[in-house]
C-alpha cells in the first residue's frame, strides 16, 4: 500500500492560483494522479502523471489552466492551478497506482488514495 498525504489547499478568490502538493511513501508504483470530487457530484478526473512513459494527462476542459509536475526526489508530485473559477471548488485526492492508457483516467487505475485536501474558489 502507498501512503499518499495531501497538502495546500485553502480558499482563493477567482482568478488566483493554488499548488497542491501529493507526497508518496510505500510500495512503487508508476503513476500518479488528481480527481476532485465536488459535493453532490462523482468523483472526476483531473490530471496524471505517469512516469515510466513520462506522460501526462489533463482533463480536456482543465489543460491549460492546471499543470501536474513531479519532483522525482521527493516522491512528491504537485498540481499547478491557475485562474481558478468557482465551480473549481471540490475536494481534491491524489491517487497512486499503475494505470495503463485506458484506467489513467479513471478511478479504476489508482489502488491508493489520499484524504483529500479542500480547495475553495470564491466569486
Amino acid at each position: 500500500q502507498v501512503e499518499l498525504k495531501e497538502s495546500g489547499g485553502g480558499l482563493v478568490q477567482a482568478g488566483g492560483s493554488l499548488r497542491l502538493s501529493c507526497s508518496a511513501s510505500g510500495r512503487t508504483f508508476n503513476g500518479m494522479g488528481w480527481f476532485r470530487q465536488a459535493p453532490g457530484k462523482e468523483r472526476e478526473f483531473v490530471a496524471a502523471f505517469r512516469w515510466t512513459t513520462n506522460t501526462k494527462y489533463y482533463a480536456d476542459e482543465l489543460k491549460g489552466r492546471f499543470i501536474v509536475s513531479r519532483d522525482n526526489a521527493k516522491d512528491t508530485v504537485y498540481l499547478e492551478m491557475n485562474s481558478l473559477r468557482p465551480e473549481d471548488t471540490a475536494i481534491y485526492f491524489c491517487a497512486a497506482g499503475r494505470p495503463i492508457t485506458s484506467t489513467v483516467r479513471r478511478t479504476i487505475g489508482y489502488t491508493s488514495w489520499g484524504q483529500g485536501t479542500q480547495v475553495i474558489v470564491s466569486s
